[in-house]
């Protein structure tokens, strides 16, 4: 039995260690430890609700819009606020951006260095790349030049020896498969999306203001006002602008990010034998079709339990709970409690590990997340969770897409169960919300058009119309997975405030009852070829998208300064 250490487990946010027993070439047992503390629910008593959104949309630098609207959603929950139209429009359209770039920037620069030996690509053919390219798709950056313009320049950086985010991989490992050609495809690409996330998330800054951390959100509704004779609101230049952003965004999702995703996923498809995991899945539901409560969801809410496609469960939330026997907190009733995060609590409680740090002690508390269950089990929450719910329940757009990724690879329904299901499953959700952004957009003119500016409820907005005593939750399906801010409002001020992340559903140790998490289970049974180069563990672990920054967080309860950061 050879113990395995992955810290930190790099090309995610956030601090993340994986511990695995390796027998036999392959991992027995797994273990995932968060290394950070988070400490927003602390930071949030005492607070006015109606500014938990901008609090608690600082608890990542990735997941920024995320928060911001299970925050809002919460506290309208709350204290009854209804958006109107505009808003939830434009609500939708700025989730739906932060999914589409947000999914593309995890295949390419924070997942496919798994898949693709980048220094490989030195050894490429241009003319044969620039074939290759041709021959899977129509996007016009396909030439021999360009290709060969792309390999220089990789080979400038490894001749400076400044590989830069190049130069933390396993390169030459023999898990790599794909020839040089595939892997300067996939460098010139990286490189691309780079330049294409940059300006597709303007979308961000038209609707709220700036990416990261929008300002444009408000309880109630947004905070951009919505005029067409006015240059400083959402008018039909605003609309012109997100039109053009969001073709730009189809072509480039169609034309390369989902070409290379099925290109390099035909040279790994022993890859859908691996990673499946816990086998049940579970969907908050996202983007209201509607403005009353209760709307219908493009993207519906669900359970699945034990991968059984025939049965799709209703979602309810008090099924909810979260468990800290081996994390580091305690609860006043007992370590072995299971809470619902509207009753959660927060009382930090670190037992070690001490140094060197060699090893976990898993028979005690090793992670700063929580274990979260849903009716007693663990759920994976994701890209796959919602294809798979949505693929079950029919959603016509899904379930094509689904059958046309699972017939160009010539694999079957079950491959979707896998690490491979998993990345595949992230590429076919971006296509589908890259083809429906622009219905919102369309909608989102139409309301303007009918004259209805509003983008504001301001009925609830003075704290004198709230009840006395007041509690809510806010859900959203974040890129990662279903996000859930739960508040107690007393007398106008925040008393209780939970939150429990797509990562801390993914990432969670196990339980009072000994269950693993899903990235503990997933990692059972991968192949491991060289203990030294755990590459395998990386393709599964970030299959997932980790993002240890929402999960846990640093702060000093006095208040002390912990760093100081000087800009010479």
């Amino acid at each position: 039995m050879t113990h395995i250490v992955v810290d930190p487990v790099t090309r995610i946010e956030g601090h993340l260690r994986i511990e695995a027993e390796v027998e036999g070439g392959r991992v027995a047992s797994a273990w995932s430890s968060s290394t950070m503390f988070r400490g927003i629910e602390l930071i949030l008593q005492g607070r006015d609700p109606r500014d938990a959104w901008a609090f608690t949309q600082r608890i990542c630098g990735v997941c920024t819009t995320v928060h911001a609207i299970a925050s809002v959603r919460a506290v309208e929950d709350a204290i009854g606020a209804k958006p109107p139209t505009n808003a939830r429009i434009a609500r939708n359209l700025m989730m739906a951006a932060q999914c589409i770039q947000d999914h593309v920037v995890h295949f390419y620069h924070l997942h496919a260095l798994d898949w693709v030996d980048v220094v490989s690509a030195l050894q490429a053919d241009p003319t044969a790349t620039a074939s290759l390219a041709q021959s899977i798709s129509d996007w016009p950056e396909s030439s021999a030049s360009y290709f060969r313009a792309t390999q220089e320049r990789l080979r400038a950086f490894v001749e400076r020896g400044q590989l830069g985010p190049f130069g933390n991989a396993y390169w030459g490992h023999p898990a790599y498969r794909l020839p040089a050609e595939a892997n300067l495809l996939a460098v010139a690409h990286y490189l691309a999306a780079l330049e294409w996330q940059r300006d597709f998330i303007k979308v961000h800054a038209l609707l709220g203001g700036k990416n990261p951390h929008p300002q444009g959100f408000l309880v109630g509704g947004m905070a951009t006002p919505v005029d067409p004779s006015s240059q400083a609101s959402i008018n039909i230049h605003t609309i012109a602008a997100l039109k053009d952003l969001v073709k730009g965004a189809r072509e480039f999702v169609s034309k390369v990010y989902i070409p290379d995703l099925l290109a390099i996923a035909g040279f790994y498809k022993d890859w859908a034998g691996h990673g499946a995991g816990v086998g049940n899945y579970l969907v908050y539901g996202e983007y209201p079709m509607t403005d009353q409560k209760g709307a219908p969801l493009y993207i519906p809410s669900g359970v699945i339990r034990n991968r059984d496609l025939a049965i799709i469960e209703p979602f309810d939330p008090r099924k909810i709970t979260e468990q800290v026997a081996h994390s580091w907190y305690r609860y006043d009733g007992g370590d072995k409690a299971a809470l619902h995060p509207s009753k959660g609590e927060t009382h930090p409680t670190y037992t070690g590990p001490k140094p060197p740090y060699d090893r976990l002690d898993t028979s005690a508390k090793y992670s700063w997340l929580k274990s979260p269950r849903y009716d007693g089990l663990p759920m994976e929450v994701g890209p796959l969770a919602r294809m798979l719910v949505s693929y079950a329940s029919g959603h016509p757009e899904v379930k094509g897409l689904v059958d046309f990724a699972l017939g160009k690879l010539g694999v079957g329904p079950e491959a979707l169960f896998s690490t491979l299901g998993r990345v595949a499953a992230r590429g076919l959700e971006t296509k589908l919300l890259v083809d429906k952004i622009g219905d919102w957009i369309d909608e989102l003119a139409l309301n303007m058009g009918k004259g209805d500016l509003r983008i504001h409820d301001t009925s609830k907005w003075d704290p004198s119309s709230w009840p006395r005593e007041a509690s809510g939750a806010g859900f959203h399906e974040a890129p990662r997975g279903a996000l859930g801010h739960w508040v107690h409002i007393s007398n106008g001020k925040i008393s209780r405030y939970q939150c429990v992340v797509p990562s801390t559903w993914n990432a969670g140790p196990r339980d009072a009852s000994g269950l693993p998490g899903p990235y503990e289970s997933a990692l059972v049974g991968t192949p491991v070829h060289d203990p030294e180069q755990p590459l395998e563990i990386l393709r599964t672990v970030h299959s997932f998208d980790p993002c240890m920054a929402c999960g846990v967080h640093v702060v000093d309860p006095k208040g002390r300064e912990l760093a100081r950061v000087k800009v010479r």
